[in-house]
């Protein structure tokens, strides 16, 4: 793919493009899929987790996990809704498999009926999903994945664990509107952000014994708020649970359930 890039730039000469021409559909496929540099020769098959990646830019490229719905038929005008997953620390490390050792790309891996577009992205090892950079990234690929797909850009639903925790509160902090509904799991958020968040439903799952990521952090965040006028947020407190409370979060049907009811057309 790079070798016959390459080739392409040196042979095609670049012409300056109409207005028709630009406004052409097939023109602006055709261009998309040349700008943007994404998946990998592994296509994504209904039901299935595969491995793709996307370039944000000449320094930055987010490999991630991604399948689509059983029931997804490329020949319906159905839209889907989109379930963005961060995982934890421990993920950042490792072959791209291992962001499917958690949580949704999991439960897609082992054959569950998933009714969502799914991204799992991998964090580099050296940075966060706190990172500007990596958060930008993260929304750049979620922009692709909702350009390229069917996907039902209302009910776009954020989740991370641990890490993937801190990066859920910040994202959805800084994108209130973009998302319909977030479950930030044993992660840490800004006080300080609770007036951006009244309006966006929450879930938040926190054990009482987490060393490595405090339950404090969760209450606190949780009665920030509220006080601020928060009334869609949930917080399930499990009780002698240490930091892995993602197991029992996201194996809670009602959590998708209570994902699947939201919209962002709706939230106010």
């Amino acid at each position: 793919m790079e070798l016959t890039t390459a080739l392409l730039k040196d042979r095609i000469r670049i012409y300056p493009i109409s207005e028709t021409m630009r406004n052409n559909p097939l023109l602006k496929c055709l261009l998309a899929l040349l700008a943007c540099s994404s998946l990998k020769a592994e296509q994504p098959a209904p039901g299935k987790v595969s491995e793709q990646s996307f370039k944000v830019s000449a320094k930055q490229t987010i490999p991630y996990l991604f399948s689509l719905p059983k029931e997804y038929d490329p020949s319906s005008k159905k839209k889907w809704p989109v379930m963005l997953f961060l995982h934890g620390r421990g993920e950042s490390r490792g072959p791209l498999s291992i962001v499917a050792k958690w949580g949704p790309p999991r439960m897609a891996q082992r054959g569950d009926n998933l009714p969502y577009i799914l991204i799992a992205p991998q964090c580099p090892a050296e940075s966060r999903w706190t990172d500007d950079d990596q958060q930008a990234g993260v929304l750049k690929l979620l922009d692709h994945i909702t350009t390229t797909f069917p996907a039902d850009t209302t009910r776009i639903y954020l989740t991370g664990l641990s890490m993937g925790g801190y990066g859920t509160w910040k994202m959805a902090a800084e994108n209130p509107d973009r998302f319909a509904a977030v479950s930030p799991i044993c992660g840490r958020g800004n006080p300080a952000d609770a007036a951006k968040l009244v309006d966006v439903p929450i879930w938040v799952f926190h054990g009482t014994e987490d060393t490595a990521v405090l339950y404090r952090h969760s209450d606190e965040m949780v009665k920030a708020i509220r006080k601020a006028g928060g009334k869609k947020v949930r917080f399930t407190t499990l009780q002698h649970v240490g930091h892995n409370s993602w197991s029992a979060a996201y194996a809670t049907p009602e959590l998708y359930q209570w994902f699947n009811k939201h919209k962002t057309e709706n939230q106010k």
